[in-house]
């Protein structure tokens, strides 16, 4: 066991993790380096053949094969090995050629083209670079974008090139001319992926791109006239707010693209039919998804996928499904030392994935740092890449080798590594000159092999190849054009023009070669500009501009240089003396230059161009802090060239950039591509043709499946999409949005945008789409205000329904989708039924008695508006495991918060909506937001739960006072303590202290271990741990418990703070409401609701009303001081009415009567100067009266008033139900608002002095007139 590793590291076994005495060769104990040896092959043995195929060298063969020995064995045999041909070791040879800065910002994308003889870039600093690979010269800029690139791709004919940008905007360019083909606008935020497709039907492709706003748009262009449709097949991703698709990648045969979310779910798209369409959803991670990446052959439907939540899923279909295997990070290899990093994080997340270039393996990059080798087909871990220090998000599989893969990463390294062997080839180290080290964001290979490129965060592009560097030797290390970050100015369609020159980019003659502060290089590597190859010295000093002639052409004419206020810079003096030695030598020779007219001089002498206040776009980032960064500055001495004539310029305009491929390579390639896509389309209809198994069950440790969109979408009639297909689901997903959840994307034209996010969601739609509850239920949601420490208390929803901001789509079928969710939807049910046989409800539908208590209980919790508590997560996911095991109740993992946000262990948060859920089971659900730790006030985010009472299952929320006790008393090791169990103390004592689990270090969670008086062990919390006060009472046998006296609960207690009762202490408004329920009982109208709802004659009131409340149980509670403040006293006083409401017609007469006890006693705890509740009450029945009175001026009926209470009501009770043709009770205050702003003063007072009153005609004409008006009434 000691030995052994340490031979392991310096000699690997033959067979991994055999420990034995009785090994021989590399198995031995006693091996060393010179028993492993391999022996030597001679010529011979390299010329022998083994059922037709050249041999393979023994793993341990010394070096690599003699190349000598190899073309012989070749010439003789007709075949060898291209491992023997090219070992590995070859690719030591690699060098860098050239570190050239060409940006001022990160350059994130790098790409070759598709001959590999162009290189382009991407930057934050706005702007696409196209460079020559064989010697690096900067050959033309594409300017356009507002914002940072995040994508680049070139499509398959090399024709073409589209960059998506944080501005929105994926902005196509003709590779032959840098000519503008397309803006594409159809996101409304950042693109995150931009793909062209590689499939070929006819004419017609497809270009993808992916966006932050959770969208996928299918742009679809013609391959002969490069034109792109300006409206793109679009589907909407967003299952909740904030969802972004991050991710994507095209099949080999462009059948399929594949996506990854930041909701967890990876969606599969499918090409084969007459547009796109979505066929598959999978749900098995449980963090966000980062990378997806489909296999590079198209023998197989494979893909993998790469999550934040520490796995990788190799996912292929078959039977109908797609099946995965999983790739846990967590795996260690066997038999070797844990390599350096393995254990430096606690939570492994999965930052990049790659196949190599024959799918044999699979490599994952993880947050540990580490690289990990997978086989494809059976999961197994074959290596652990050690040797970066940071993080890496790339990984670059050779084009056709398939041992070789590069990888680099935040630490500045790239690494050349051997799959097959798990080694490292060669690595390389990006520093710079003074500033440290340069991230790598991204590399490439070239499709030849020979080179590969990179990109840093300091803006370079690094060259690397096989060869000599003499070529790269003739470029400046830094290498600009003067015209790069000139101003640029947008049409309507977004297309952009050059502010100096009003010219499209691509039609302005050649520009300057400058560095990085804005200084022309010398006229040597002028000629590296194309265009200017073969101009003269004279032509390439820049001091000529450009200006309209009368025909309204622009031509160069010679200026002078602009000038400003400021200090002149380098460039300026340069140009003005060439300037003045040029004009010297022109006037000796008699050749006076031409000025244009129009010209103007500063005071100095020189000319001063008209449009020099001209300041570069804002959107540039800088590239390095505190250095003056001169080429931004171009526009304000911009160089021009000398004696460009009509002719060079039409010769600059018809320059070809990037090559066409050959039409012979362009047609084998096509052709292939045409073969992969009907493999891939004949593998899909074979596979889904197969029965699914579904013969065991799904496990969490079974390969996962994802559900098919073909077999579960409900409304769809035929499982292909035409095109009024498409455009009829995204109607229906506008009228689904918030309320439905199987349906959570949406397919549209780009006519109908998608209406999932989260600015025009309404907060109560999306509180009621994330539960099964009643309707009813639902329509209570208790949302309150941060109102300091006393929170106020849930208000009654109102009549009118909050209009949500949308599309006039979603305005036409607005009506529907209210009809829709005054539905009641269906609640869980068990096979048992509602009844029993004698009529009598099952006891499963009754409430639970955790949540009927009346008497205040630290565990279970029983959750109060208001309470501030910490969340622990890790109880939250104990509480969903037990669940899923026990087969409870369906639940939905992506929903459940942690797969939404990022959840630490443990949050303090504020419970500001509580409502229940029929059952069974009974459950509860909260909704909680974020507090902030320092100011305890709310942060403005929050999430949702459910959850219920479970035996074993340890409650996951904790009043943030009892939190803070725990907190302080500092439990050591060898600490006594006592604990509540069932009513009795029970002793034990601390033994350790370590997190509960590791993946969780900061969590308090059930973090110390205890030892039970009956030598039991057990993992407790530590606001589950009481210390033992002096004189406290043991047990008289050992090991057992004691009873709990009432005056220990009590002082276990919540303890309200000040202000959570008001001006009053809580004893005090107890009493005075429990006095207040006493009197208001004496009531007749409040009878039926002095006790709790006899079930025996409503049997089904369980099923409808899952919190049953009364003023019985309230007092008795108020008795118990049940209540930890005065807001979650007055949320249950609301229950009452709503729970009337529930379970009976909304105007019925006992619905009418909960409604006044509500509100005379809501009224009665807000009013704490009030003692007597009849007072309340009288106040606001003649207030009714008096409305009463007053509507019936307005309807012209004389009316007389009774004084005596009982009259009163009873002339209430005969108008309803005389005038409920008039008025009914849904615009009763409608009427009241309106008679109040209409009524005189003097019908005011004649109907107080008389009773009776009646308005003129005329105005009783006039509110006719304006209550018929729906306007008001709105």
């Amino acid at each position: 066991e000691r030995i052994g590793p340490l031979l392991d590291k310096e000699i690997p076994q033959s067979v991994p993790g055999v420990q034995t005495l009785l090994g021989v060769g590399r198995q031995s104990l006693l091996r060393d380096a010179k028993d492993c040896k391999s022996t030597l092959w001679n010529g011979s043995a390299f010329a022998a053949l083994h059922r037709g195929r050249p041999p393979e060298l023994p793993a341990n063969y010394v070096k690599p094969p003699n190349v000598v020995n190899i073309t012989s064995a070749r010439q003789l045999t007709g075949c060898s090995r291209f491992s023997h041909i090219f070992p590995s070791s070859a690719y030591q040879h690699i060098k860098m050629h050239k570190r050239i800065l060409g940006h001022l910002s990160s350059v994130y994308c790098v790409a070759f083209d598709r001959s590999g003889r162009r290189i382009f870039t991407g930057s934050d600093d706005c702007l696409v670079k196209i460079w020559a690979t064989d010697d690096g010269r900067l050959l033309a800029t594409l300017r356009g974008h507002s914002a940072e690139i995040s994508d680049m791709a070139v499509n398959y004919e090399n024709t073409l090139i589209a960059a998506g940008s944080c501005d929105k905007v994926v902005r196509v360019w003709c590779l032959r001319t840098c000519a503008p083909v397309a803006v594409l606008q159809g996101h409304s935020a950042s693109i995150t992926s931009i793909q062209f497709c590689p499939s070929t039907k006819g004419t017609t492709r497809y270009l993808t791109s992916t966006g932050a706003d959770g969208t996928i748009c299918f742009w679809q262009w013609h391959v002969k006239t490069m034109k792109f449709r300006d409206r793109p097949v679009k589907f909407t991703e967003r299952s909740r707010p904030g969802v972004q698709i991050s991710c994507s990648s095209f099949s080999s045969g462009g059948m399929f693209i594949t996506t990854g979310s930041t909701d967890h779910v990876i969606r599969i798209y499918y090409l084969g039919s007459e547009t796109p369409e979505k066929i598959a959803e999978l749900e098995s991670h449980t963090d966000k998804v980062v990378a997806v990446q489909f296999c590079n052959n198209g023998d197989s439907l494979r893909f993998v996928s790469g999550s934040r939540d520490g796995t990788a899923r190799i996912w292929q279909y078959q039977q109908q499904e797609w099946k995965s295997i999983v790739l846990d990070m967590a795996t260690k290899m066997t038999g070797n030392n844990v390599p350096s990093g393995e254990d430096k994080v606690t939570k492994l997340k999965v930052t990049m994935v790659a196949w190599d270039r024959y799918d044999t393996t699979v490599i994952t990059a993880v947050n540990n740092f580490l690289l990990k080798v997978w086989n494809s087909i059976t999961g197994q871990l074959l290596h652990t890449l050690s040797g970066h220090d940071d993080e890496v998000f790339v990984l670059e599989a050779h084009p056709f080798d398939q041992r070789i893969i590069l990888s680099a990463g935040h630490d500045g390294n790239i690494f050349i590594w051997d799959l097959d062997r798990g080694t490292k080839i060669r690595n390389y180290f990006n520093m710079i000159e003074g500033q440290g080290h340069g991230a790598v964001f991204d590399c490439k290979f070239s499709p030849d092999g020979n080179h590969f490129a990179c990109t840093d965060s300091h803006g370079h592009l690094l060259l690397f190849g096989f060869g000599c560097s003499k070529y790269y030797e003739k470029i400046p290390d830094q290498m600009f054009f003067h015209t790069d970050y000139r101003p640029l100015i947008r049409d309507a369609n977004n297309y952009v023009l050059d502010e100096q020159t009003q010219q499209a980019p691509h039609l302005m003659p050649p520009p300057f070669l400058v560095d990085v502060d804005g200084n022309p290089h010398p006229t040597k590597f002028q000629r590296l500009v194309p265009g200017r190859e073969n101009c003269k010295d004279e032509q390439l000093i820049p001091q000529l501009g450009y200006v309209a002639n009368g025909d309204g052409e622009v031509v160069e004419q010679v200026i002078g240089q602009q000038t400003n206020d400021q200090d002149e810079s380098i460039l300026d003096g340069i140009i003005r003396e060439l300037q003045r030695e040029q004009d010297l030598r022109l006037i000796n020779e008699g050749d006076v230059p031409h000025f244009p007219v129009n010209r103007s001089y500063s005071a100095n002498g020189a000319l001063r161009s008209p449009n020099m206040d001209i300041y570069s776009s804002p959107n540039i980032g800088l590239r390095r802090s505190g250095q003056i960064e001169g080429v931004r500055q171009m526009h304000n001495n911009a160089p021009r060239s000398q004696m460009a004539t009509e002719r060079d310029l039409m010769a600059w305009s018809r320059r070809v950039v990037v090559n066409e491929l050959n039409s012979g390579v362009s047609r084998v390639q096509e052709e292939c591509r045409t073969a992969k896509g009907d493999i891939e389309i004949s593998l899909y209809t074979v596979e889904k043709k197969k029965k699914p198994s579904y013969t065991t069950q799904r496990t969490d440790y079974q390969p996962s499946c994802g559900r098919s969109l073909r077999r579960t979408q409900r409304k769809r009639q035929h499982t292909y999409q035409t095109r009024s297909n498409i455009e009829h689901n995204s109607q229906a997903s506008c009228q689904n949005s918030g309320v439905q959840e199987d349906s959570d994307s949406s397919s549209e034209e780009d006519e109908t945008i998608g209406t999932s996010d989260a600015s025009v969601e309404d907060p109560v739609i999306e509180w009621q789409s994330e539960s099964s509850s009643s309707d009813s239920s639902s329509e209570y949601s208790d949302w309150t205000a941060d109102a300091g420490i006393n929170l106020q208390p849930p208000k009654r929803q109102t009549r009118q329904a909050t209009r949500k901001i949308c599309s006039s789509s979603e305005e036409e079928n607005l009506k529907s989708l209210e009809e829709r969710q005054k539905k009641p939807k269906q609640t869980r049910k068990k096979k048992g039924g509602l009844l029993s046989m004698a009529g009598e409800p099952n006891e499963e539908w009754f409430a639970p008695q955790w949540i009927l208590d009346t008497i205040p209980r630290r565990s279970p919790f029983v959750p109060q508006m208001g309470d501030e508590l910490i969340y622990f997560r890790q109880g939250h996911e104990a509480y969903v495991r037990a669940v899923r095991k026990s087969k409870i109740y369906s639940l939905n993992l992506q929903k459940q918060p942690w797969n939404k946000m990022d959840l630490r262990e443990q949050e303090f948060v504020k419970i500001v909506g509580i409502k229940y859920e029929v059952g069974p089971p009974t459950l509860c659900c909260l909704k909680l937001a974020f507090l902030d730790p320092i100011s305890g006030k709310m942060t403005g985010e929050s999430f949702s739960i459910k959850y219920h009472d479970m035996p074993d299952v340890i409650d996951f929320l904790v009043l943030h006072q009892f939190y803070n006790e725990a907190k302080e008393r500092n439990w050591q090791i060898g600490d006594r303590f006592r604990s509540i169990i069932d009513d009795a103390w029970w002793f034990g004592t601390v033994e350790s202290q370590q997190p509960f689990q590791p993946e969780y270090p900061d969590s308090s969670f059930q973090c110390y271990s205890v030892h039970w008086d009956n030598n039991e062990r057990e993992k407790m919390s530590p606001w589950d741990m009481e210390p033992i006060p002096e004189g406290t009472a043991f047990p008289d046998e050992v090991g057992a418990g004691v009873p709990v006296s009432q005056e220990e609960l009590t002082a276990l207690l919540y303890k309200p703070q000040e202000g959570e009762w008001g001006a009053h202490s809580r004893d005090e408004e107890c009493e005075r409401v429990i006095q207040g329920i006493n009197h208001l009982l004496s009531l007749d109208f409040a009878s039926p609701f002095a006790v709790p709802v006899d079930l025996s004659a409503y049997p089904l009131y369980c099923t409808v009303v899952a919190y049953p409340t009364d003023l019985n149980t309230i007092r008795r509670r108020l008795e118990n001081r049940f209540y930890r403040r005065i807001s979650a006293l007055m949320w249950e006083v609301r229950y009452i009415e709503h729970n009337a409401r529930t379970f009976n017609e909304p105007d019925s007469p006992i619905v009418k009567a909960a409604k006044i006890v509500t509100d005379v006693l809501l009224r009665f705890i807000g009013d704490q100067s009030c003692t007597d509740i009849l007072d309340t009450y009288n106040k606001i029945k003649a207030e009714e009266l008096n409305r009463l009175s007053i509507l019936f001026c307005i309807i012209g009926i004389p009316v007389y008033i009774p004084n005596n209470n009982a009259q009163g009501f009873l002339f209430l009770h005969i108008f309803m139900n005389t005038y409920s043709c008039l008025l009914d009770d849904s615009h009763f205050k409608d009427f009241i608002y309106l008679f109040d702003r209409q009524r005189s003063q003097v019908g005011r007072e004649a109907g107080r002095e008389r009773g009776e009153s009646r308005l003129p005609a005329e105005q009783r004409a006039r509110c006719r007139a304006q209550s018929q008006d729906p306007g008001i009434l709105t």
